[in-house]
C-alpha cells in the first residue's frame, strides 16, 4: 500500500520553522491502530489522516494523531491539511470539534476555530510542576487548558518544566505574558499527550485569544510562541470563533509505504 505523504511547517515565517505536521489524505480511512501506528513512525507532534466528506457538511473528515494517542483538537495540523488541499478560496474540515474552515486571506491562511471559555481557576500542581508562580486561568473545549500568565517574555522564556510530572496533569499546559516585539509571547507544554514542548500550538490559541483580547480591549493582535523553533499567528476573536492566521510550507513531499 503506498500512501500520499507531506510534511508541512505551519504557523512557520520560513521554512524549518513553525510546528512541522504530517498530512495524509487518505480515500478512505484505515484501522484505527494502523493511524496510530504511522503517526508513531512519522514521530511528529501530530499527523492529520483526511477522507472525502460525503455528507455535504464538509469537504474532508479529518483526525488528529499524535505519536501516542488520537486528540480532540490541533490548529496547526489542520492549517497544513488546509495547506495541502485547498484548491479555492476555502476548505472545511468535519472533525471531533465541529466543522473548521481554513481559507485563504492574502499571502496567509487563516484557520477557523471554535473559541474557548475561559475562567479564573487554581491549579498547584502545574504551577510546582513548571517551578513557576502566576495567575492561573482554565479554558474549556479543545484539548482543554492550564494558563499561568507570568510577567513578561523573559520569565516565559526562562521556565524549565518537570516534565516528568507534567505527564500526570491531563491537559496542555501553558505560560503566556506581553510580548516583547508582538502583543503575547507563549510556551504550550503537551507532555500528557507525548509531547513535552509543542513548538507551535492553534489549539491552545483558543483560550488565549480569549484571554488576552480582554487583557489588551482589543480582538486583534498578534501572538509569538517562543518555543525553540517559534512561530508567529495573526489573532483575531470574532464573537465565538477564533481566527488564527499564519503561513505554511511544504518541506517534504513524497510516498508512504505500508
Amino acid at each position: 500500500m503506498i500512501l500520499p505523504f507531506f510534511q508541512v511547517d505551519a504557523f512557520a515565517e520560513a521554512p524549518l520553522g513553525g510546528n512541522p505536521a504530517a498530512v495524509m489524505p487518505l480515500e478512505e480511512w484505515l484501522p484505527d491502530a494502523q493511524l496510530q501506528a504511522i503517526a508513531a513512525e512519522n514521530n511528529l507532534s501530530e499527523t492529520a489522516f483526511t477522507v472525502p466528506d460525503a455528507t455535504g457538511k464538509a469537504d474532508y473528515r479529518l483526525r488528529w494523531f499524535t505519536p501516542t494517542v488520537e486528540v480532540d483538537m490541533c490548529g496547526h495540523a489542520t492549517l497544513a491539511a488546509g495547506h495541502v488541499l485547498l484548491t479555492g478560496d476555502r476548505v472545511r474540515f468535519a472533525t471531533r470539534s465541529g466543522v473548521l474552515a481554513v481559507e485563504r486571506q492574502g499571502d496567509l491562511l487563516q484557520l477557523d476555530l471554535p473559541a474557548s471559555e475561559v475562567t479564573a481557576g487554581e491549579a498547584p500542581e502545574t504551577l510546582a510542576a513548571l517551578g513557576v508562580t502566576g495567575e492561573v486561568h482554565r479554558g474549556r473545549g479543545g484539548n482543554g487548558a492550564v494558563i499561568v500568565s507570568l510577567p513578561d517574555e523573559a520569565a516565559v522564556r526562562a521556565v524549565r518544566p518537570d516534565f516528568a510530572a507534567l505527564r500526570g496533569i491531563n491537559s496542555l499546559v501553558m505560560v503566556t505574558a506581553p510580548g516583547e516585539r508582538h502583543a503575547v509571547a507563549s510556551r504550550v507544554f503537551a507532555a500528557y499527550h507525548g509531547i513535552d514542548e509543542d513548538p507551535v500550538t492553534g489549539s491552545a490559541h483558543a483560550a488565549l485569544v480569549p484571554l488576552w483580547a480582554a487583557r489588551l480591549g482589543r480582538t486583534r493582535f498578534t501572538a509569538a510562541q517562543v518555543s525553540r523553533r517559534g512561530g508567529l499567528l495573526q489573532c483575531e476573536l470574532r464573537g465565538e470563533r477564533v481566527l488564527l492566521g499564519g503561513r505554511c510550507w511544504t518541506v517534504i513531499e513524497g510516498s508512504f509505504q505500508l
